[in-house]
């Protein structure tokens, strides 16, 4: 059994480490907040985007764009996301299993082949690791996205796509739901999918409008749009503005998520710190009773000599 001064060490120590989880856990907490809040506020306009786009989908207006041509897979980019520092649960290692699995399905196409555009330090440092040259981006859009990194990196992207460097674009992201669960997705960013533009809510909610025949005349009339100057310029226009926003999601959402997993995990170290103290407490106790009683017991038994 350890001694009395171990166990008032190692209280004293586990304390410490707890001040620490604590004060993390509510920076963490104060960040996820102001997180959230970008992305409500960012929400509206995304949604209102993409209707305008999937009403000029639904209107059978002739659509041609580069950034929709499908063709053969001879060169990819990856572009990952992830965090600068670590503490966060399992949320980089997410990242990085979900990157290895994308990059050996590339494999036959050799490693000069495979584009890998890091966000974050920690994915940066996973993927010279695996013998890949990382490319350049911004060093800030992990921690604090803004639209016009996002945006400088989506022209980038998109630049390329047009001029036959690289034949698709795929984004590996964690999307917050909610405090306690931040899903990793993977999706092909280019070519675009416009049939797929529209996410989940609001398929939902087209299809509860549609049910009502009211909603669903209402709808036939807001796609009957009068068009300045062509459709053509508009849709060329409409089509990088949607691109760019959405790499701007997926940073925002990324940098949610990960402040929702440093909480979480922050948390989680907290309360076991508070159990391990509570269990050697009981057995700092339990030792200096023993130790008590030992004394006593060598007390009576000398005067009884």
């Amino acid at each position: 059994m350890a001694s009395l001064k171990e166990v008032k060490t190692r209280i004293n120590s586990v304390k410490s480490t707890r001040k620490i989880t604590s004060a993390m856990k509510m920076v963490a907490s104060a960040k996820l907040h102001k997180a959230q809040g970008a992305i409500e506020n960012m929400l509206p306009y995304q949604k209102k985007l993409n209707k305008i786009l999937t009403n000029f989908l639904s209107a059978d207006l002739p659509i041609e764009s580069p950034y929709v041509k499908e063709r053969e897979v001879k060169r990819v980019a990856i572009v990952a996301f992830s965090s600068n520092t670590s503490l966060c649960g399992a949320f980089n290692a997410n990242v990085i299993k979900m990157l290895l699995q994308t990059v050996g399905e590339y494999r036959t196409l050799g490693q000069d082949n495979i584009l890998i555009f890091p966000i974050g330090k920690k994915v940066d440092e996973a993927v010279k690791r695996m013998g890949f040259q990382p490319q350049e981006t911004s060093p800030t859009l992990s921690d604090k996205p803004t639209y016009q990194e996002a945006a400088d990196l989506a022209h980038r992207l998109m630049g390329m796509f047009v001029s036959g460097e690289i034949d698709r674009v795929e984004i590996i992201y964690h999307h917050f739901k909610s405090m306690g669960t931040q899903i990793l997705l993977r999706e092909t960013y280019l070519p675009i999918d416009l049939t797929h533009i529209i996410d989940e809510e609001e398929q939902k909610q087209m299809n509860e409008e549609q049910k009502d025949k009211g909603e669903a005349e209402r709808r036939e009339v807001a796609n009957d749009y009068i068009i300045e100057p062509n459709a053509e310029e508009l849709i060329a226009n409409l089509i990088p503005t949607v691109l760019s926003q959405k790499l701007f999601t997926a940073a925002v959402d990324s940098n949610t998520s990960e402040h929702a997993a440093r909480t979480l995990a922050m948390q989680v170290a907290t309360d076991n710190a508070n159990e391990l103290i509570q269990d050697l407490t009981k057995q700092y106790n339990k030792s200096r009773q023993q130790a008590i009683t030992n004394e006593l017991l060598d007390i009576v038994g000398g005067s009884m000599k």
